[in-house]
């Protein structure tokens, strides 16, 4: 069985854009990137629009390619309506590229140019073809991939969300292995480095979140011509049974997630079981002899004991599962460290030692510093919401119909 166990992701405006046009959805074991076009903000509406159709999840787990392909068409019809509702959102359309995490593959359901790959081994696997001019023509052999780089018109796609009633979704399956790490971009990525260098990005930097800030910085110090979205997935193998199944029981259900922070994060300290072998030891004493009791009643005494500590345990459990149920029930808004307004689940405070109380589960297109200055200070002062209630907030702002 596969479970994700390490997930990054990140977006950035680029150094010649205004606005930041990508949209990218990271609810485990669902993640999605969208690369809107279309002028007045509506390459932003078109890409928020497209990921908040992916927000609810997949109906059918056990079918999640013809899922994936069924939330497609739902969002390509939804930005087809918009388009044609509103002239200033006329034309505008999305890429998409999504993949789930399943028992034993990864569904992929893709449009437009965007990418998504696989890195294992060291290698790095392209497992989607670009719905672009330059693409379909080296695919018919009458452009080279050195041509391509340079076409005039490499960044026309042939294929997108919303232009049409209905579009042509690709879907298929991977089969994942342990270690293998997913990686979802916009072409912001892929039009400023090579695959040869990403792979060498991945391959110098094993953490997620090194790697995926690694691979921005070089998007953008190559020119950051395009808004630059990362996604990276690594996933490991669950054996259920015996000690694996123990194993996986010790661990926390919810993958770690990009979430604000004041800095890098970093291990915890070691618990020393001993001192160390420099600190002074005290000399023992010698331990005095148990005094004498009776068999019978020492016997109903360590039951006694036996029972109020099972009974405590049993209370001091429940009381940690209804705590963590408590957190997982309630969301906030605020901005993640890129000032894009996000969706956190959970309540918004750190403990020490940099634990924090919340995680990410859905980060917009909207920077916080577009929004008027009272509604922003209205929408982000962390009031616990419903799922329902914070989600709406974000499509109202996404869509520019928050009141």
């Amino acid at each position: 069985m596969l479970r994700v166990a390490e997930q990054y992701a990140g977006s950035d405006t680029g150094r010649q854009r205004r606005a930041n046009e990508d949209s990218l959805l990271v609810r485990s074991p669902l993640f999605v990137v969208a690369d809107g076009m279309g002028g007045a903000q509506a390459g932003e509406v078109a890409s928020s629009v497209a990921v908040a159709e992916f927000r609810p999840g997949l109906s059918d787990a056990a079918n999640p390619e013809q899922a994936l392909e069924v939330l497609a068409q739902d969002a390509n019809a939804r930005i087809h309506e918009l388009s044609h509702a509103n002239a200033e959102h006329a034309g505008m359309g999305t890429t998409l590229t999504a993949i789930y995490v399943g028992e034993q593959d990864i569904a992929i359901a893709h449009v437009g140019d965007s990418r998504a790959y696989c890195f294992r081994g060291g290698e790095l696997i392209k497992l989607t073809d670009d719905h672009s001019l330059v693409d379909e023509l080296m695919r018919q052999g009458r452009l080279t991939p050195e041509e391509a780089v340079e076409h005039p018109q490499r960044s026309v796609i042939t294929r997108a969300l919303g232009i049409e009633g209905r579009v042509e979704v690709d879907t298929r399956s991977f089969r994942g292995i342990t270690g293998d790490v997913y990686l979802l971009c916009s072409d912001g990525l892929t039009t400023m480095i090579s695959e040869a260098q990403i792979a060498e990005v991945l391959r110098a930097n094993p953490r997620l979140q090194t790697a995926g800030e690694a691979l921005i910085a070089a998007a953008n110090d190559a020119g950051g011509r395009d808004n630059i979205t990362v996604i990276l997935v690594r996933i490991e193998e669950v054996v259920l049974g015996g000690g694996a199944l123990a194993e996986e029981q010790t661990q926390t259900d919810l993958p770690p997630v990009t979430a604000p922070a004041s800095g890098p994060a970093t291990a915890e300290e070691p618990v020393l079981l001993q001192p160390p072998a420099s600190a002074p030891r005290r000399p023992r004493m010698p331990a005095p002899a148990p005094a004498p009791v009776s068999g019978r009643g020492s016997g109903r005494l360590s039951a006694r004991r036996a029972g109020l500590l099972v009974g405590t345990l049993v209370v001091v459990g429940l009381i940690a599962a209804g705590a963590y149920l408590a957190l997982q029930s309630v969301y906030f808004i605020g901005t993640n460290n890129r000032g894009l307004v996000t969706m956190y689940e959970g309540v918004p405070f750190k403990l020490p030692g940099g634990l924090t109380l919340y995680s990410s589960r859905y980060v917009s297109g909207v920077s916080a510093s577009t929004i008027a200055t009272q509604r922003r200070e209205t929408l982000l002062d962390h009031t616990l919401r419903s799922e329902n209630n914070a989600g709406s907030l974000i499509r109202s702002l996404e869509l520019d119909q928050l009141e």
